[in-house]
Formats: C-alpha cells, sequence, structure tokens
C-alpha cells in the first residue's frame, strides 16, 4: 500500500492530449504506429452508460510503447478491424475487461490474449480494485476519475474529458507488469491466465424471455393485473427507448412503472398524479402509456402473466431451508469451505469458485458424491481447471461428511 504522502497526481499525459482520431487517414497512421509499437497495448472504452440504450463505445483509447497514445472516435470510425489485425499478436491490457469486450467487439476489435489489472487485483487479494485505487494504491499515482460517468455520445468532447480517457491509459501496462510480478511471485500466474483466456471466451448469455421482470421495485406488484401494468408499460418504454437510443431510466423510470401497477390510473388526470410521468420525456407519450394501461386492463385472466416463471436453476438460497433443508446444509457446509479456502488464498471467495456452481453442485449432487463426481460437475457448470483442483476435494469431504452424518439425505 502506498503511503498517502507518497501518491503523486497525474495530471497531464506524458506526451500531451492525443488529437481525437476522426478519418480513415488518420486511423491508418494511429494502425502503422501501434503495428511497429512494442509489447502489451494498454485498451479502454467509454460507453454513455444511463445515457444511451445502446451499449457502443463514443471513445477508444490505447497505448503501446513506442506509439504513444491514441483516442478514437469510434462514431467517426466504426470499423477498427484493421488496427484489429495489425494487433493480433500483442496482449492487450484492460481494467474490468467484460466490460468492454462487447463494445470493442462491435467495432471490430477482438484480443486474443488478455491481462485484465482489474480480475488480477481480485485474484491477488486487493480489497478495492477500481482502477483509481488500483493505480494508487499499487503505483503511487493518482487518477482523476471525475468523468467516468459522463455522456460520452456528446459532440465535441469536452477537452477535460480528453484528459482524463488519455490519463486512463497512461499508466495501465506500468500497473500490468507491477501485478503479473505479483501474480508470479504468489504463485497465481496460471490461475490469473486461466481467467483471462475464460473473460475472451466468454459468451454472451441467451436474453431473459421476459426481461420486464427485472423492473427494480417489481416485487412491490402483487396483482397479476399490476403484474400485466408492468409489462405493457415495461415494452412500451422499451421499444421507445430504443427507437431514441435513449437509455430505458431516462423515458420513464421504473419507479414509475411499480407506482402505476399498484395504483391502475384509468384517466390522464390519474396518471400525472404519479410526479415521473410529469417529466418532460414521459409527458409526450402520456396517451400512450395510458392506452398500454387499458391494454393490461382489458386482458382476459388467461393472458395474465403468472407472478414469476421458472428458471433452470435451484431456487434463491434464503428459501433453501424452507424447501429443503437437507440441501440448505448441504450448501452452508460448502460454503464454509469455499470461505476458508478464499481466505488462505487471499481472494474473494467468488473468484475461488462461481457461487452459482457451488448452489447447483449442493442443489442437486452427484449420485454418488466424490472427488471425481463433484470434479466432474464443478467443470460441467464452467469451474476452471485451478478452481476445481482446489476446491473439488474440500467440497466433495465437506458432503461426504454430511452423508455420515445423516444430514445430507
Amino acid at each position: 500500500m502506498t503511503d498517502e504522502t507518497t501518491v503523486i497526481p497525474l495530471l497531464e499525459p506524458r506526451e500531451g492530449i492525443p488529437p481525437v482520431i476522426e478519418d480513415s487517414a488518420s486511423l491508418a497512421r494511429v494502425v502503422r504506429a501501434f503495428a511497429e509499437g512494442t509489447g502489451p497495448v494498454a485498451v479502454d472504452a467509454e460507453r454513455a452508460s444511463g445515457y444511451r440504450y445502446s451499449g457502443r463505445a463514443y471513445l477508444v483509447q490505447l497505448r503501446r510503447v513506442g506509439a504513444g497514445s491514441a483516442l478514437i472516435d469510434p462514431i467517426r470510425c466504426p470499423d477498427l478491424s484493421e488496427l484489429d489485425s495489425a494487433l493480433a499478436d500483442a496482449e492487450v491490457v484492460l481494467h474490468a475487461a467484460s466490460q468492454d469486450l462487447p463494445c470493442l467487439a462491435e467495432v471490430g476489435f477482438h484480443p486474443r490474449e488478455l491481462f485484465d489489472t482489474e480480475l488480477a487485483g481480485r485474484l491477488l487479494g486487493y480489497e478495492r480494485v477500481g482502477l483509481g485505487l488500483m493505480v494508487e494504491n499499487v503505483l503511487g499515482f493518482r487518477l482523476e476519475k471525475g468523468h467516468s460517468a459522463a455522456d460520452w455520445s456528446t459532440r465535441p468532447l469536452p477537452e477535460d474529458w480528453l484528459r482524463y480517457a488519455a490519463l486512463d491509459v497512461e499508466v495501465l501496462i506500468e500497473l500490468r507488469d507491477v501485478l503479473h510480478e505479483e501474480l508470479k511471485s504468489s504463485g497465481k500466474l496460471a490461475w490469473a491466465q486461466e481467467e483471462f483466456a475464460s473473460v475472451l471466451a466468454h459468451k454472451a448469455p441467451t436474453p431473459r424471455s421476459d426481461p420486464w421482470r427485472r423492473t427494480s421495485g417489481i416485487h412491490k406488484v402483487r396483482s397479476l393485473r399490476g403484474l400485466a401494468v408492468v409489462r405493457e408499460l415495461w415494452t412500451l418504454r422499451d421499444g421507445l427507448a430504443r427507437e431514441s437510443d435513449v437509455a430505458p431510466g431516462r423515458v420513464l423510470p421504473d419507479s414509475a412503472i411499480v407506482t402505476a401497477a399498484l395504483e391502475l390510473p384509468r384517466t390522464t388526470k390519474a396518471l400525472t398524479e404519479i410526479p415521473p410521468f410529469t417529466g418532460r420525456s414521459a409527458r409526450r407519450h402520456l396517451r400512450d402509456w395510458l392506452a398500454a394501461i387499458g391494454t393490461a386492463r382489458s386482458l382476459p385472466d388467461s393472458e395474465l402473466p403468472q407472478p414469476s416463471t421458472p428458471g433452470d436453476g435451484p431456487p434463491p438460497a434464503n428459501r433453501w431451508m424452507d424447501r429443503d433443508p437437507v440441501a440448505a446444509r448441504r450448501l452452508a457446509a460448502a460454503r464454509t469451505v469455499v470461505a476458508a479456502l478464499a481466505d488462505e488464498h487471499h481472494m474473494p471467495a467468488e473468484n475461488l469458485i462461481q457461487p452459482d456452481a457451488v448452489r447447483r453442485l449442493t442443489w442437486e449432487p452427484p449420485a454418488v458424491v466424490d472427488d471425481e463426481t463433484v470434479t466432474a460437475r464443478l467443470r460441467e457448470l464452467g469451474a476452471r481447471e485451478w478452481q476445481i483442483e482446489l476446491t473439488a476435494h474440500p467440497i466433495a469431504k465437506a458432503l461426504i461428511r454430511l452423508e455420515l452424518k445423516g444430514q445430507a439425505c
């Protein structure tokens, strides 16, 4: 941990703020420069989460030894496939890579080799793994993080935003180098490499069949008719947001949808008594919101949504004791083992082994529990080999102990 008195604020990029690349000729020069550079490539992307419907990148930042830094506008230069080809053999350094990889893929940039500084920090047991704190605690530099939640779809981008963006990759390679050595000296480098490969191989999850069920506060809606209102309003809002590329919450907040589902307003006056419906964006569609509520009101009972849809996994863990006390005891035993191992190896339990894998294993354990069957089940559930090596035997041992005590059958 760096002493507070030795922390040095990073105020300006070493070579100044690079110009934003907005045309094919400038992009070609960047491609050549980065192809001629050496070592890993630091990459970051800025989105407009909370402002736009899409998760696209609105700025891509890169840095490499011998090439310096580059800021690319992917709206003006939407195809980075040539840059991708030029860096095909390079290790790409990202912080919290799973957040940026999808938007980078949209512009044709697909890392083949990854170093994720956030994930490395987790495996090494750093308690706080945000980029600013990692840079401060590991390297002794302080990054300005004031624009992380900005609307990066803004054009032109303000100079102080561009400074912030350039600084985000300024010392990312140096951070990578220190963490690489820490992983190596702690015996965790091979684990990290497996994790990085898993991040790159991860496939986007199948879209939920009923995404409206994730409306914040929906648990307050107890009637089926109210759930139908949530569904109709959510679907209408999603279409409007998608069409205008505006974050859904800026069209109509979840709180308004839930309140309407509880109060079931019948008139425009009653609808506007719900404060969020008086906002500038929501007021433009008052007639549509009311029509959606009317549609939900008129549905026959047979077409009303049910309280919940059955999932393909176990129920929430807090219901296990009521649903299956034996499974609850298995889960508790496995979690105790995982917590002890995570503490021993100085990392969060969720990085030692995926919590969902532990839940699924203990909800429906193999018919015969032993090292071999637990290993096979964890592998089937997506656990990495290093995780299986550390956890399969201790978890199997704990479950067998329960069986011997007559508490797991």
